[in-house]
């Protein structure tokens, strides 16, 4: 039953096995993130700090709005993954056919609500006026090609939840350097701003479509995709959305959350909303290899549950945080080290630059906490339990978030306790995620005294 592209987590060392899991995860979304970051940069220095202020605050709109969709697919990828750990290979194919399916429907539905509800939510951001014009029209732009990129994501999550990592790193290969060719060839040859550098976006987003569209439609592997089978299976889809809605819903009232965020960065003018934007596509990047290492502990974790090996689920943890807890201590070193060149590649500035540096510098510190954020998460997720991360991240990033930003505010009249509500949530959220873990590992242990424990030859303790 077993092919090459699909990797059993069900067995073998654990580290190695997340370490060849995780980095085409990082690689490819390093490439993914390109997609925005090089928009950023070549905005940023062809047109002027206004469009890169433009871009910067679309950011969070586009993740409240896409990140839903989003988070139904990762619980969709855990359902698939726990299946597959089972064995259940007909109920992995009914799984997939609806998430594919239910995708190209968001997808539709995305683009007419995209256009309808941009310029009310800038609106209700406080967009300057310098700014608004050029961010409502590259989000018309952005979310005309948002059914490429959730069939996409939603194809490449099914890929990963069967253990294939690697295959999508190659499509966001290619297809971030059709975006880097093209922004260079619509913003710098042929001078069409930022709507040149929505247009590259949305052309690469196709493209990476239709890779993995390829892939499924052609394979004779258990992720086959038939035309078909495309329907709406609603066993599939309640648990999938049980699985995924908690998420969802998460990702989204976070990432709308941030819109207001935003909101008060945007008080304090352009040139502090162009630094915030260099410091979050930084932040965005630099955490990209947390958020591989949670998306690897969630997989190994939904496959060793699927074959009941709870002792695995554990050990795996362990080697999740030390991963993540290597490539932490670098990272906040380098930001304290070296902030200006960082910030100074996507603008020369000395307003930009200030506001970048101070965000930066500032932030890193408080990285160890997101840590355990991303980790304990992947591993509550890949255990089925999607509802206590989502409460964790709600009660963090937007309730004690908006609370925190209400009162500074109410205050003082300084960008300096604004600047602190990223770190202060992270804080908050990787202390309640610690305990919400703890309190599931104890239901695990009862679990692995009484059930079967699947175990490898060589002992499936072994790091």
């Amino acid at each position: 039953m077993q092919k090459k592209s699909i990797t059993d987590m069900t067995a073998g060392r654990i580290s190695p096995l997340m370490i060849r899991f995780a980095l085409p995860l990082i690689v490819g979304n390093l490439f993914q993130q390109l997609y925005n970051t090089v928009d950023c940069i070549i905005v940023g220095n062809y047109v002027g700090k206004e469009a890169l202020a433009a871009i910067g605050s679309t950011g969070s709109l586009i993740n409240s709005v896409i990140g839903f969709f989003m988070g139904l697919a990762a619980g969709g990828s855990v359902v698939i993954s726990q299946n597959f750990g089972a064995r259940n290979i007909p109920q992995v194919r009914r799984t997939l056919h609806t998430m594919m399916a239910g995708s190209a429907i968001a997808g539709i539905f995305l683009i007419f609500f995209g256009h309808a509800a941009s310029p009310v939510i800038l609106r209700l951001m406080s967009t300057p006026e310098d700014v608004f014009d050029m961010a409502n029209e590259y989000l018309a732009i952005y979310f005309s090609g948002a059914f490429f990129q959730l069939l996409y994501n939603v194809g490449a999550g099914i890929l990963r939840a069967l253990g294939d990592s690697t295959r999508p790193l190659y499509f966001l290969v290619v297809s971030s350097i059709v975006n880097v060719i093209l922004d260079f060839l619509f913003v710098v040859g042929f001078k069409l701003g930022i709507c040149g550098a929505a247009y590259a976006t949305i052309i690469s987003q196709f493209v990476s479509m239709v890779l993995v569209l390829f892939v499924m439609l052609r394979t004779k592997e258990c992720y086959r995709l038939s035309v078909k089978e495309l329907r709406i299976h609603p066993g599939s889809l309640r648990r999938v959305l049980q699985q995924g809605l908690p998420g969802g819903i998460q990702m989204s009232i976070t990432a709308f959350s941030n819109v207001f965020v935003q909101g008060y960065i945007n008080h304090f003018g352009s040139a502090c909303m162009a630094g915030w934007s260099c410091f979050n596509k930084i932040d965005q990047v630099s955490l990209l290899p947390i958020q591989s290492i949670s998306l690897a502990v969630t997989t190994f974790t939904g496959q060793n549950y699927g074959a009941k090996n709870m002792q695995r689920v554990k050990t795996g943890a362990r080697v999740a945080l030390l991963l993540a807890f290597a490539w932490t201590a670098m990272l906040i070193f380098v930001f304290e080290l070296l902030p200006r060149p960082l910030i100074s590649m996507f603008n020369r500035d000395e307003g930009v630059l200030y506001y970048g540096m101070f965000f930066l510098r500032v932030g890193a510190p408080f990285y160890i906490f997101r840590i355990l954020n991303q980790v304990f998460a992947g591993v509550l997720r890949g255990l089925g339990n999607a509802l206590a991360p989502t409460v964790v991240m709600l009660s963090s990033f937007v309730a004690f978030r908006q609370l925190y930003l209400f009162t500074v505010t109410s205050v003082t009249d300084s960008f300096v306790p604004v600047s602190l509500a990223y770190p202060v949530g992270w804080c908050m959220c990787g202390i309640l995620m610690v305990s919400a873990y703890f309190r599931q590992k104890k239901l695990l242990n009862k679990i692995d005294g009484t059930a079967h424990t699947y175990r490898e030859s060589g002992g499936s303790h072994e790091l």
